[in-house]
C-alpha cells in the first residue's frame, strides 16, 4: 500500500511544490487550502485529493481531519500553512498580531492535535512542521513572525518528547529565503514613521536581486521529502544556504555573539 501525506497551505509556493514532489514519488497527497475550487494545477493530477481548510478555524480542522481519516490512511502530516508579518511592533494592529499567531502557531497545534489519537493508536506517523530560519534566530521587524515560528519550534520539540514512546516522529524544517510568493502575497507588513531607517535597511533583503538568490521552493520540498523518508531520528532540518549559514554561525559563535552582531548592523 502506498503512503499518504496530508498538507496544509498547498495552494501555492512551498506547499504546492511539496504536493507535486510527493505525487511524483508515488504518494497519495491530501492537499488542503482555503479555496480549493480555485486550484487548477493540482486538481488535474491523479492521487491528489483537494479539500478546503482554513487553519484558523479549529472546528473546520477537526471536521476535515475526521473526514480524511474515515476514507484514507495518513502517514505524514505536513503543517505548512503560514505567512509572514513583517514590520515594527508599533505598526501592527491587534488583529494583525492575533491572526499571525493564530495562523502560524495555533494552526499547527490544532492540526497536530486532530491527528494525535490516530497516530498513537497505530503507533506510527510523522509530523513535519515548517518553521523558518527566523524560528531559530530573529531579525529586526520580525518580532511577531519570529514569536510564531519560535513557538512552532518549541512546540515541535516538546511534542517530539511526548510522542516518542508511541513510535511517532516530529520533525521541523526551517527554510531561509525562498523564491516563492512569500515576499508578495504571503508577506504582510506595517509601517511606522519612527522606524523608517530600520525598515528601509531591512527591506534591502527583499529586493529583486536578493529574492533571485533565495532557495527554490522545489529544493526545500526535497528537504521535506528527505525528512519524511530518511528514517532518521532527527528533529531539525535547516534548508537553504542562507539559513544554514546563519544557524551554523549561531551554533559556533553562540547566540549572544550573534545577537550583538545583528544588532550592530541596525544601529543608526
Amino acid at each position: 500500500m502506498g503512503k499518504t501525506i496530508f498538507i496544509t497551505g498547498a495552494s501555492a509556493g512551498l506547499g504546492k511544490a511539496t504536493a507535486r514532489l510527493f505525487h511524483s514519488k508515488g504518494w497519495k497527497v491530501i492537499a488542503t487550502m482555503r479555496n480549493p475550487e480555485k486550484e487548477t494545477e493540482l486538481s488535474q493530477l491523479d492521487s491528489i485529493v483537494l479539500l478546503p481548510l482554513d487553519v484558523t478555524n479549529s472546528k473546520q480542522i477537526r471536521e476535515t481531519v475526521a473526514k480524511v481519516l474515515e476514507n484514507h490512511h495518513v502517514d505524514v502530516v505536513l503543517n505548512n500553512a503560514g505567512y509572514g508579518l513583517v514590520g515594527p511592533l508599533e505598526a501592527f494592529t491587534d488583529e494583525q498580531i492575533e491572526t499571525q499567531i493564530q495562523t502560524n502557531l495555533f494552526g499547527v497545534i490544532h492540526v497536530s492535535r486532530a491527528f494525535l489519537s490516530y497516530f498513537r493508536e497505530k503507533k506510527s506517523g510523522t509530523f513535519i512542521n515548517v518553521t523558518s530560519s527566523f524560528g531559530l534566530l530573529s531579525f529586526p521587524t520580525c518580532s511577531v513572525y519570529s514569536a510564531s515560528k519560535f513557538g512552532v519550534d518549541g512546540f515541535s520539540e516538546g511534542l517530539a518528547y511526548e510522542l516518542a514512546q508511541f513510535g511517532i516522529q516530529v520533525k521541523v524544517v526551517a527554510p531561509g529565503g525562498m523564491q516563492t510568493d512569500f515576499a508578495g502575497r504571503s508577506l504582510q507588513g506595517g509601517m511606522h514613521d519612527a522606524y523608517q531607517k530600520l525598515t528601509a535597511k531591512v527591506s534591502e533583503g527583499y529586493s529583486a536581486e536578493q529574492v533571485a538568490a533565495y532557495t527554490k521552493a522545489e529544493e526545500v520540498a526535497q528537504v521535506i521529502f528527505n525528512a519524511a523518508t530518511d528514517g532518521k531520528n532527527q528533529l531539525r532540518y535547516v534548508a537553504g544556504k542562507d539559513a544554514i549559514a546563519l544557524y551554523t554561525e549561531r551554533l559556533e559563535s553562540g547566540p549572544e555573539a550573534q545577537v550583538q552582531k545583528i544588532k550592530s548592523q541596525f544601529v543608526f
